[in-house]
């Protein structure tokens, strides 16, 4: 009997050693998970990878396998990641490399754009490598060789200078973007800057426009946020009669130094009721051919004039998130499809970047705003951008669409960060989904076949 009780008890400590087993290793296995991205860096203890959905992911790692930049991996990893930290404290399981050209093209994340993804998939397939590098590119209007170096180089777009509309009647206009438009063979964003006040490209041109189109300081002024509505009615019909597709306004930043670059090209208001103007502007252009873009994340504030030179903005992320980020934020809410990132460096977010080549600042547009648009940069040849690597950077940083006035230079940069896998052709599709993604939305392509 003894014997039995003996053998009973052995079993059941057997019993409860096996199933306590089996707990800790299903406890074990309960957050493994995997993310596919693309290699962005590599080092003794970490490895950044850039996600399907653009989120950055530095994953520490103990592995010591062997990755290069630009590859598309596969990761599980055990543990759960979190956008918010900086580094995730995971442990990395394996790596597999994906061969898969569209692994980063994802039709499943209910963007703005999402109705024609479709379209600008299949679009996707039928271009070339040169064509699908081009469309990523907003190009400042050259001087010469406007339409050559626009069929040698298949930009994404122009962008349009005062010079560019000086002395000339509106039929010249029109017709000046109408040959830019048929020497495409991938229909083109046309945009300028008509914020009003200080800088109008179009409206100083009494042919164009009677008289110049008023800051949206002194309508708010005049008549409050009905004026603003009213005026960016009437602007959005002058731009759309021209052929202009986009426009780079308005500016949401929120300035309260009078003596401040930015200020006297802000609202001069704080920030609910820059916020309610964002949002104003952004819905006052819905059902029009001409989008809006929302300048320049993350909130330029009191900072110096970046075409001039570098400028750092020492505010503290809780400042930036209460005073500067609403206004964007509110804008993403009623319907944005564009924000034009500035070169401010923001330590906040990342002490050794710019705003526009940073990955830190593109994820909490995407990941803590849930932005969907296009994200722009201001212009790469402003001098507040001084590395040699700013193109790459900037594509890897998370952009869409990068403007540049040294456009083959450029051009040049990503062609050879291809070749040297530095960039792969599976993110510049990405990019180029997304750009025409936005032009079948603005119905800028309506067929898919053009």
């Amino acid at each position: 009997m003894a014997n039995k009780k003996k053998v009973f008890c052995i079993f059941i400590i057997l019993f409860l050693i096996v199933t306590l087993f089996f707990c800790l290793f299903k406890k074990d296995n309960s957050n493994v998970s995997s993310i596919d991205g693309t290699v962005l860096e590599v080092s003794n203890e970490y490895v950044k990878v850039l996600d399907k959905n653009g989120t950055i992911y530095t994953l520490i790692d103990d592995l010591k396998v062997s990755l290069e930049v630009g590859e598309n991996i596969s990761v599980k990893y055990d543990g759960k990641l979190d956008k918010t930290k900086e580094k995730q404290e995971v442990k990395v399981i394996s790596y597999t490399s994906i061969t898969d050209n569209n692994s980063l093209i994802t039709f499943d994340d209910n963007g703005i754009f999402s109705e024609f993804y479709e379209m600008a998939y299949a679009k996707l397939k039928t271009l070339s490598l040169d064509e699908k590098i081009g469309q990523i590119f907003l190009v400042r209007v050259p001087d010469e060789n406007k339409i050559t170096d626009l069929k040698k180089y298949k930009f994404g777009g122009y962008l349009l200078y005062e010079k560019d509309f000086s002395g000339k009647t509106k039929k010249e206009v029109i017709e000046m973007i109408d040959e830019f438009q048929s020497n495409s063979k991938i229909p083109l964003l046309i945009t300028t800057d008509e914020e009003g006040g200080k800088v109008v490209r179009l409206s100083n041109n009494k042919n164009l426009v009677s008289e110049p189109f008023k800051s949206s300081s002194q309508l708010y002024e005049e008549g409050g946020l009905d004026a603003i509505k009213e005026d960016t009615i009437k602007k959005t019909d002058v731009l759309e009669e021209l052929g202009i597709n986009v426009n780079l306004a308005p500016v949401v930043d929120v300035s309260t130094d009078p003596n401040s670059y930015m200020y006297e090209r802000t609202l001069k208001q704080n920030t609910i009721i820059t916020s309610s103007y964002a949002k104003t502007v952004v819905q006052a252009s819905k059902g029009s051919k001409v989008s809006y873009t929302l300048k320049h994340f993350p909130g330029y504030g009191n900072n110096a004039d970046t075409h001039v030179s570098a400028t750092t903005d020492n505010r503290t992320y809780a400042s930036l998130f209460e005073d500067d980020i609403p206004p964007f934020k509110s804008g993403i809410k009623a319907g944005a499809e564009a924000i034009l990132v500035s070169h401010n460096t923001v330590p906040a977010l990342d002490k050794d970047n710019p705003a526009s080549l940073s990955a830190s600042v593109h994820n909490v547009l995407r990941n803590e705003l849930g932005f969907t648009g296009v994200i722009m940069t201001d212009d790469l040849d402003m001098n507040a951008i001084t590395d040699s690597k700013k193109i790459v950077k900037a594509i890897l940083a998370g952009n869409d669409l990068l403007i540049v006035t040294d456009y083959e230079s450029a051009i040049n940069d990503v062609k050879k960060a291809i070749n040297d896998g530095t960039l792969t052709e599976n993110l510049i599709d990405k990019l180029a989904f997304k750009i025409l993604s936005w032009k079948y939305y603005k119905l800028i392509m309506y067929d898919s076949q053009k």
